[in-house]
């Protein structure tokens, strides 16, 4: 389905950041012609790692994608758009929220929601061992 198609117009949140816009090109294909959900996840990956970084206020790693839901297909020369907005500070982890939505370049303005994920970042020390998230970050 594509981007432009009316019947999955959606609006664009208003109570999450938007972390990245990306362009994927046909070199992220997969053998179907859509875009490969390896090269999503680890745009998710990085939108949520721009969400959790200032929370961990140094060194931090994924450790569990806890949900991963591809909607929609994606297409070459989408315009992707990456919201995410923090869930939860625990005592090493953070959680965040990745929404991301297509956009044709060609009939821009109208948004169909491809992808949701929920991802945990642990923050840690030079030894990569779990070290506390910082007070001031909650």
């Amino acid at each position: 389905m594509s981007a432009n198609s009316a019947s999955n117009a959606v609006q664009l949140p208003i109570d999450e950041e938007l972390v990245l816009k990306v362009i994927p090109m046909p070199r992220d294909v997969n053998a179907n012609g859509d875009i490969f959900g390896g090269w999503v996840m680890a745009q998710v990956d990085l939108a949520g790692a721009v969400i959790a970084s200032p929370y961990a206020e140094g060194r931090m790693a994924t450790v569990a994608v806890n949900e991963f839901i591809f909607k929609q297909p994606v297409r070459v020369g989408d315009i992707l758009s990456f919201f995410g907005k923090l869930v939860r500070i625990g005592r090493t982890s953070i959680t965040v929220k990745i929404e991301v939505y297509a956009e044709n370049f060609r009939a821009q303005g109208q948004y169909t929601k491809v992808t949701e994920a929920s991802l945990t970042y642990v923050a840690i020390d030079d030894q990569g061992k779990p070290r506390e998230v910082p007070k001031s970050a909650a």
